[in-house]
C-alpha cells in the first residue's frame, strides 16, 4: 500500500527501533560487574548462585521483594475512569 514517501514497512520499523531503545536504555540502567556477599539492608548472606545470576547484585531476595514492591505502587490512578473522561 502506497503510503506517500514512507516505505512499506516505515511504520514497524519504527516500532521496532523505539523497543529496542527501550531495551538498551533499560540494560544500561543495570548493575554490573561483582555483587556483594552479604545484603547492604539486612547484612544477610546472599548465596553464590544469586550473585552469579544477578550480576551487582546489592540486596538479598527478600530486601530486594520489598524494594520491588515499594516501587510498584505510585497511588495514582493514570489510566483514569471512563466516567472522568465523559465530564
Amino acid at each position: 500500500m502506497a503510503t506517500g514517501w514512507a516505505g512499506d514497512g516505515a511504520v514497524q520499523d519504527q516500532i521496532d527501533a523505539t523497543v529496542e531503545d527501550a531495551v538498551k536504555r533499560a540494560r544500561s540502567r543495570l548493575q554490573q560487574g561483582p555483587g556483594l556477599t552479604h545484603c547492604e539492608e539486612c547484612d544477610a548472606p546472599i548465596p553464590e548462585a544469586r550473585r552469579d545470576a544477578v550480576p551487582g547484585v546489592r540486596l538479598c531476595v527478600n530486601c530486594q521483594a520489598a524494594q520491588d514492591k515499594e516501587a510498584a505502587f505510585s497511588g495514582y490512578n493514570r489510566r483514569g475512569s471512563k466516567d472522568s473522561q465523559l465530564r
